[in-house]
């Protein structure tokens, strides 16, 4: 398909996109529920697939089971197929929930799932297995959609109002493995009870075991989701979250659980702000060695800040990722030129403005888009680094412009689930790849840039 743009060019509509599918994101978040098997109820194709990112990304063993729908299912109905594919999964697995996504072809179909479900667990007298299911076509929307739906239904199902009053709750975005740890890290640090979901930091990067699992353990508990209700408060890091996927306006609107929406702790601003949200609702002061990694950081921001003023970025992703990264690039002298998300939030721009407001330039902002579109902003601005995911490699291949992998998905490099870029430590680790990814580029190049001015100044 093709479209004429504002400048009468014609390019492609979703050439090369920047995002993944709906019911992928759902997967993420259930495994991140302990004892959870996801079930997408679609054709073999769409479980294969995500099947694949999965692995290829985090390098574990990811089980997704299918309906396996085909062209009579199609004009009959699916939910014989989901019948026997329910018995199959209880029976191989054993799981204490079950995630049931739905794809393009059964919300296209008009799949009733909830009636579907009822009438299951009513003919097999079903007992000790939830299963929660998620409405996630991807033509709807996008991955990080997905992620935040499974996460939103996961606790609406679970939570109970309650009068006791403790700990706080945790809701992240799809982030690395690694990030999680260190957000855990922090919050042990201070001395908080919380709850904090979905936790994949062991079900998708865990420890070498030897023996094949069919369901790793961790994740979160189902009846530490059920005390969500009576938290002190909620921290969400979840700025760009539309409201009416917001699980932590969920908890606020239904149980008046105060909600502290943060960016991720991302950045020298952005940790700050998490840390002293910490403290407050802890009522503890910082602890030393927190105050320590902020001072290594601060002496890293010095250090780096004369080779950061040549950086002209393009960031790239999923959009709380991207506006994290964003903050940290600016507060380092690397104010990012293009801002890109195969998402659309619709409010990355007005999020962003304020922290960008000493551009040389007019940063572009580029929202539910495609690579397409991104490699054309990059030529007008004159990028010279990148940082997202590995769908950006052709930068590399095309413009030779270095690419800092980050977030998800990350196909051509192993490690993706080890990244670490959260707190004050995680920010350091990110700061170091950016730096050097540009001292890498200036010095591998230099030579020839003083040999072409030579030739132009009428030398050798």
């Amino acid at each position: 398909m093709e479209v004429m743009t504002s400048d009468h060019q014609v390019r492609s509509v979703n050439e090369d996109q920047c995002q993944m599918c709906m019911p992928l994101g759902g997967v993420i978040a259930f495994k991140g529920i302990e004892e959870t098997m996801v079930l997408i109820h679609g054709s073999q194709g769409c479980s294969t697939y995500m099947r694949l990112s999965n692995v290829e990304h985090y390098h574990e063993p990811v089980d997704i089971a299918s309906t396996a729908l085909n062209e009579k299912q199609t004009i009959h109905g699916g939910e014989a197929n989901l019948r026997k594919a329910l018995d199959n999964v209880i029976r191989v697995y054993n799981p204490s929930v079950i995630g049931i996504l739905t794809t393009c072809l059964t919300e296209t179909m008009g799949e009733d799932l909830d009636l579907m479900i009822s009438a299951y667990k009513h003919d097999r007298n079903l007992q000790g297995v939830d299963i929660i299911p998620v409405p996630t076509p991807s033509y709807s929307a996008s991955h990080t959609e997905g992620f935040w739906s499974a996460t939103r239904r996961i606790i609406e199902h679970y939570a109970r109002a309650t009068a006791e009053t403790s700990g706080i709750n945790i809701i992240i975005p799809h982030i690395s493995p690694a990030d999680i740890r260190e957000i855990k890290r922090i919050i042990d640090l201070f001395g908080i009870e919380y709850t904090l979901i979905p936790d994949y930091s062991m079900t998708m990067d865990r420890p070498f075991g030897g023996n094949y699992q069919k369901i790793p353990p961790g994740g979160t508990v189902p009846a530490d989701i059920a005390r969500m209700p009576g938290a002190q408060a909620t921290i969400q890091f979840g700025l760009t979250c539309p409201e009416q996927l917001s699980p932590g306006e969920f908890l606020r609107r239904k149980y008046n659980v105060p909600l502290f929406s943060l960016p991720l702790p991302i950045g020298l601003k952005n940790t700050d702000r998490f840390i002293s949200v910490l403290s407050e609702l802890s009522g503890r002061p910082v602890p030393e060695v927190l105050l320590l990694e902020r001072g290594w950081l601060l002496d890293g921001m010095a250090d780096a800040h004369k080779y950061n003023a040549e950086g002209r970025p393009l960031i790239y992703g999923e959009p709380e990722l991207v506006y994290a990264l964003c903050t940290l690039c600016a507060e380092n002298g690397a104010t990012p030129l293009v801002v890109a998300s195969g998402t659309k939030t619709g409010n990355l721009e007005t999020l962003l403005s304020p922290i960008l407001p000493d551009a040389c330039e007019k940063t572009i902002f580029l929202e539910g888009t495609d690579f397409a579109a991104i490699d054309q902003a990059v030529e007008d601005q004159r990028v010279n680094v990148a940082v997202g995911h590995s769908g950006g490699r052709f930068l590399t291949e095309r413009r030779g412009i270095p690419v800092l992998r980050i977030g998800f998905p990350i196909h051509d490099r192993i490690g993706g689930q080890r990244i670490r870029s959260a707190g004050y430590a995680g920010t350091l680790s990110f700061l170091d790849r950016f730096t050097n990814a540009l001292l890498e580029m200036k010095y591998g190049s230099y030579r020839q840039h003083c040999l072409e001015e030579t030739r132009g100044k009428g030398g050798y």
